[in-house]
Formats: C-alpha cells, sequence, structure tokens
C-alpha cells in the first residue's frame, strides 16, 4: 500500500481512476514538507566511483557563478552553493555511471545550481537557454525522490514531466530511459498521433515517471486510466512554449489532480509576463535560478550568424550554394514557413544531397522516420516548420538556415539554436527579405548582443521597419500547428520591463540582477484574437 494510496478511489470494477480535483492548490505552505529531508527520504550516498570531472581549481561559489552568469532570486533564503563537480552531488554510483557513459566531465551551469535546490525539496523557475543542459537538470533529482519514496508505480507515477512537443517528449522520455535504467526506474510517454492501446499498457503495468503532452495526458485523464494522485514532483518543460501554444488550460486542468503537497520546477527559455503569472499561481516559494541575461533575448554566442538580404528568386541559388560549401555528410536544418513550401523544398532537394520534411500534417510513425534518419545520418538534410525549433535535441547539427524568416525574433533565436549545442560551435544563414523589415530593428539588437556582424544592408532596412523601437513580438505564432486545444492562439503583448533584485551580502551569493514573479507590475497587454490549431498532440 503506498502513503497515497487513500487518495485514489476506484469503480466497482476496478478498471476507471476516479480524478476529483484537490481542493487547494496553493496550500503548501508548511516549511517542513521536504521530501528529500532526513527519514523516509534519506539524503543520496555518495558515490564511491564519480564521473570523470572537468577541472574547476579552487573556484569559489561567486567566481564560479560570474563566470557562467548565474543569478539568484530567493527572497529571506540563502541559496545552496552549486554542484561544481558531479563528485560533489553524492548522487547514487549507478546515476553517476550512467553520467560517466556519457561522457560528460562536469555538471553544466543550470545543473549545477539548480540540483542542490531540487534536493532540499524546494520548487523551482529556471531561466536558461536551449541545450544548456535542462532535460538532466531536472531528471536527476527525480530519480532521487522516486527510490526515496518507494511509491507502487501501478497507482500512479511519483513524476511527471509536461512537455509542449511530442518530439520534445519523446526525447526527455529517452534521457530518462537511458539515465534511470541502471536505477530500475520505469517510465512512459503519452503523446497524440499515435495510438493509445500500447501507452495504456504502459500505464497498466506501472510507469515511475510519465512524460506527457497535454492533450494526450489530458485524454486519458478523462478516460480514467491514470491517476495523478502519486505525483510529488511536478515538472513543466518549455513552459514558454507551452503557454504560447495555447495550453494553460489544460495544464491548469491538470495540476488539479495532483496533491499540492508536491515539488514543482518550471524550466523555460524565455521569461514573460505570462510565465511568470502561471508561476505565481502554480508554484509555492519558489527559488529561480537565471542562467545569462533574462531582461533581454539574447542568442547563443557560439553560434556565428550570418543575415544576407536578398530575395524571393535568389534564395534558392543561395541556398545551392551553402549546401554545396558543408562537408559531404554534415547535419543541417532548413526552416521554413509553411508546410507546403516545406515539402516542395525537400522534394527538389533530395535530388541531390537527400533531403527529407518535418512538419504539423506528418503522422507520428512519418515524422519518427524522419528524425531517426536525420539523427543517423542517412539523411542529412532536414527541412522544417518551427514544429522543430524547440525540442529537437541532435548534437551534432552544423549549419542551420532560415529559408523564410520567422513571425518574430524569438522564434529565430530558437531555430538557430539547434545548432551550438551543449558546448560545440555552430553556424546560422537567414535569409531576410523587404517583407521581414519590420523584424529588423529587433534582430539587429540580437546579432550585436551576441557580438555578430552586422551588414549595411540590415541596418538600412532598421529604418523602414514597422516595428522600430519595439520589444521583440514574444508570442508570434507560426502557421505551422503544434497540436493542442489551445485557447489563446496569436498574440503580441509588450508589456513593461520587470526589474527586482535581492542582496544578501552575509551569505555571499549573488542575488538579483534579473527579473521574478516576485516583483510587482502593472498588467497592461493586448491580446489578439483566440484561436485553436489542430489538435495534434
Amino acid at each position: 500500500m503506498t502513503c497515497c494510496s487513500c487518495f485514489q478511489r476506484h469503480t466497482e470494477s476496478g478498471n476507471r481512476v476516479q480524478n476529483a480535483p484537490f481542493a487547494d492548490h496553493k496550500a503548501r505552505n508548511d516549511p517542513s514538507f521536504e521530501r528529500f529531508s532526513a527519514g523516509a527520504n534519506p539524503a543520496p550516498v555518495p558515490s564511491t566511483n564519480p564521473a570523470p570531472q572537468a577541472d574547476n581549481g579552487n573556484m569559489s561559489v561567486d567566481a564560479y557563478r560570474k563566470k557562467h552568469e548565474i543569478t539568484i532570486i530567493c527572497p529571506g533564503r540563502e541559496a545552496p552553493s552549486p554542484f561544481m563537480s558531479f563528485q560533489s552531488t553524492g548522487f547514487p554510483s549507478e546515476i553517476l555511471r550512467e553520467v560517466q557513459q556519457a561522457g560528460f566531465k562536469a555538471p553544466s551551469p543550470i545543473q549545477a545550481q539548480s540540483w542542490p535546490i531540487a534536493l532540499k525539496g524546494s520548487d523551482i523557475v529556471a531561466v536558461a537557454k536551449t541545450g544548456s543542459g535542462k532535460t538532466l537538470g531536472y531528471l536527476l533529482p527525480g530519480f532521487i525522490l522516486v527510490k526515496n519514496l518507494r511509491h507502487n508505480s501501478r497507482d500512479g507515477p511519483t513524476v511527471l514531466v509536461l512537455s509542449p512537443t511530442r518530439e520534445l517528449a519523446t526525447q526527455i522520455q529517452d534521457e530518462a530511459i537511458k539515465f534511470g535504467r541502471s536505477s530500475r526506474i520505469s517510465s512512459t510517454c503519452l503523446y497524440g498521433g499515435a495510438p493509445k492501446g500500447p501507452q495504456l499498457r504502459d500505464l497498466e503495468r506501472g510507469a515511475d515517471i510519465v512524460v506527457a503532452t497535454p492533450g494526450r495526458l489530458n485524454d486519458i485523464l478523462e478516460m480514467g486510466k491514470v491517476s495523478l494522485r502519486q505525483v510529488a514532483y511536478l515538472v513543466l518543460d518549455e513552459a514558454d512554449r507551452m503557454l504560447d501554444m495555447g495550453f494553460e488550460p489544460q495544464i491548469r486542468k491538470i495540476v488539479k489532480q495532483v496533491q499540492p503537497k508536491r515539488q514543482t520546477l518550471m524550466f523555460t527559455a524565455t521569461w514573460p509576463r505570462e510565465v511568470r503569472k502561471i508561476a505565481s499561481d502554480l508554484l509555492t516559494n519558489p527559488v529561480q535560478v537565471n542562467i545569462g541575461n533574462t531582461d533581454e533575448l539574447v542568442a547563443n554566442k557560439s553560434i556565428t550568424q550570418h543575415v544576407e538580404v536578398t530575395t524571393s528568386f535568389e534564395k534558392g541559388r543561395r541556398l545551392d550554394q551553402i549546401l554545396r560549401q558543408q562537408e559531404p555528410g554534415s547535419k543541417v536544418i532548413i526552416f521554413c514557413s509553411t508546410k507546403r513550401m516545406c515539402d516542395q523544398l525537400s522534394r527538389n532537394l533530395s535530388r541531390q544531397y537527400g533531403a527529407s520534411a518535418i512538419h504539423g500534417d506528418k503522422s507520428q510513425a512519418e515524422r519518427d522516420s524522419v528524425l531517426s534518419e536525420f539523427r543517423t545520418g542517412r539523411c542529412p538534410i532536414l527541412v522544417a516548420t518551427d514544429v522543430a525549433a524547440r525540442g529537437l535535441d541532435v548534437k551534432d547539427i552544423r549549419v542551420v538556415v532560415n529559408y523564410d524568416f520567422p513571425t518574430g525574433v524569438e522564434d529565430y533565436v530558437h531555430r538557430i539554436g539547434r545548432t551550438g549545442r551543449a558546448g560545440a560551435t555552430g553556424i546560422a544563414y537567414t535569409f531576410f527579405c523587404d517583407q521581414d523589415s519590420k523584424y529588423a530593428s529587433d534582430l539587429v539588437k540580437i546579432l550585436e548582443g551576441a557580438n555578430q556582424n552586422v551588414s549595411p544592408e540590415l541596418r538600412a532596412m532598421v529604418g523602414r521597419g514597422g516595428y522600430g523601437g519595439r520589444g521583440p513580438r514574444r508570442w508570434a505564432s507560426s502557421n505551422d500547428s503544434y497540436g493542442g486545444q489551445g485557447a489563446y492562439g496569436s498574440q503580441t503583448r509588450d508589456g513593461p520591463s520587470f526589474q527586482s533584485s535581492y542582496n544578501n551580502s552575509s551569505s555571499g551569493n549573488q542575488y538579483g540582477g534579473a527579473p521574478s514573479f516576485h516583483s510587482s507590475s502593472s498588467n497592461n497587454q493586448t491580446s489578439g484574437a483566440a484561436s485553436l490549431p489542430a489538435r495534434l498532440v
């Protein structure tokens, strides 16, 4: 019998779980509620088989945080020191063996700072760029909690991870299997576009960790085939993207099925007002960890960006030149704005280079096949709509080409972020036409912020741009379909900037310098008309 079994009710047939919402989801105010404290939930035992370490010398905590641009916001509390090596984490030896075999030499900055906070049982908001190691940042503490609580997985998961797209969800699942195998932690992935039968059978067999897209999880909840009453560790991954796609109502519906006394972690690449609002509603006294500058949209400085002012007629010729310059077998992603152009371009390129297309109209089997061929290098060129802009984690992508400029500079940053991941370098080419001039001002800021060259032609377009001097259009929608019963659709929000800083000289830690939902501000915003994208996940 599990400690949460009293929450789960069944009908006489025993086949259908009755999911009734909890009454109060902001009731966790008891400071003694720490899942990693001594007693029933002992702290992890230090390993005797540490992974190979990077040389951090005798770097102080302050020096480490300054080097990696880490800021922490936790008013009235002292943040724990980062784990600058795997040996200092105290993770069990079986987990560290998996890390060692993966070739990691030291935790990434987001892992180093978020792990000690998570292991204390605190809620976390982590703001860091894509490709920064966020997945293991939340998975490994989740593994520790699963082992400590020892729930019966057939009564429901202990860890729930929500993801905006099925591509990202399946990649999280792959990492959960890879690093949780030796710890005998079971997991399953729930996403649309695939038959429910195998997913339901996985749930019946029992899963310690469930990774899910909101649409499919709500479907299975409505069927009464899963209970979330045992979930003690809830993760919202790519939270900004989930809100962009209109999943907020579904997320809130899911969270109502999770016990209030839970630990909640929110990982996001950006920190706009909408994400702050849902964080303040769903998290309790969280510690906010920022990697880099969260006040501005910043591109990865490891990526060399080439923005070429051109015409629609010149794009094809220039793309051919770029592809011919690459070494044979180099992985390249080409982004288009429409599914039709995506298919057309992939057909044209496949004659000479070998290319495949991925977008929202592809079946799950087709998408899995295309991604598999791309990862293995059998088909080194992937032509995609923004369905691949986030979550796609292929570490050896050399080049990204924006054949069509996206509907906002935030999507531009996430597109080019498919290269230059995990410490590698990359190259991004962007074709910029007259119809894109309204984004010129914001694009120049992105380039200058990453110390990139700005061509005179692009600077000349700034004066003609329709959005000169305004902030990035953070929540522009693409005309590709991610799926789900979205309630928001395309929205433009140009709200005031948020500033908050906290200083704690006695702790020696850096606090502040980045916005936090602990701040208060006016809530002026302009929302576009609501839309309902096609249900795909």
